[in-house]
């Protein structure tokens, strides 16, 4: 890890530091996927709201996927939406916070603390703000106050803000191992037909932008006030 020492201040580079801009495009780049988030949300929702093509096949897609249900798949969905109940959610957010703490990076911290709040909070105000009727197919039907997915927006939020904190050499396997993660609640969500498809894209999009304004928010930060950390003077 290149670092610059001056009298005896270890000044870490840009790569050093999660969140550290490298020049203008280290604040284009999550500006640019907050504003794609932002246009696909509206996409998303008005598409399914508004072409009646599409609002049918949100409901035919939600039947196919009722049609998997099964005692033991359902356990399992049941189990991991349980994991997702604020109780929980509040303790996970407290392990990924404490983890940016330990690596001793509040900037971090404070990042993914803005994220868990933001993101399941955005998501149940635009539920009641949004709500339409979905069609019904084979006598399966969603409540209107649906879009988008609190869970989804949940599960993505907290394995976006553990991949932000996590060391760099982990991060790759926590993507992996949080991809999988949100691959099984969406499908239990569209299995118990908690949600319409639009629902669970739509939570997605919620997390990813309030993970890209973070992280947006981060770099700004480190820009204005680069982090510096004391440590002893090499040999």
């Amino acid at each position: 890890m290149p670092e610059h020492a001056y009298a005896g201040v270890r000044v870490p580079s840009a790569r050093a530091v999660p969140g550290r801009p490298s020049g203008p495009a280290g604040l284009r780049a999550p500006l640019a996927v907050a504003a794609a988030c932002v246009v696909a949300l509206a996409a998303v929702w008005s598409v399914a709201e508004l072409v009646p093509a599409a609002h049918l096949k949100d409901a035919v897609t939600l039947y196919r996927f009722t049609t998997l249900s099964r005692p033991g798949l359902d356990s399992i969905g049941h189990f991991l939406l349980r994991l997702l109940e604020p109780g929980l959610f509040v303790l996970w957010s407290i392990a990924i916070v404490a983890t940016a703490l330990a690596r001793e990076r509040p900037r971090l911290a404070l990042a993914a603390i803005a994220v868990l709040g933001l993101a399941p909070l955005t998501s149940e105000l635009l539920k009641p703000l949004l709500a339409h009727r979905h069609d019904v197919v084979g006598h399966v039907q969603v409540n209107p106050a649906s879009w988008p997915s609190g869970h989804s927006t949940a599960a993505t939020a907290l394995v976006l803000c553990a991949v932000l904190v996590a060391p760099a050499r982990l991060r790759p396997v926590l993507a992996a191992v949080g991809a999988a993660f949100v691959a099984a609640v969406s499908v239990s969500l569209l299995v118990l037909a908690w949600h319409m498809p639009s629902d669970v894209l739509g939570g997605y999009l919620v997390a990813g932008l309030w993970t890209a304004l973070a992280v947006t928010g981060v770099r700004v930060s480190e820009r204005l006030r680069p982090s510096r950390r004391v440590a002893p003077q090499a040999g």
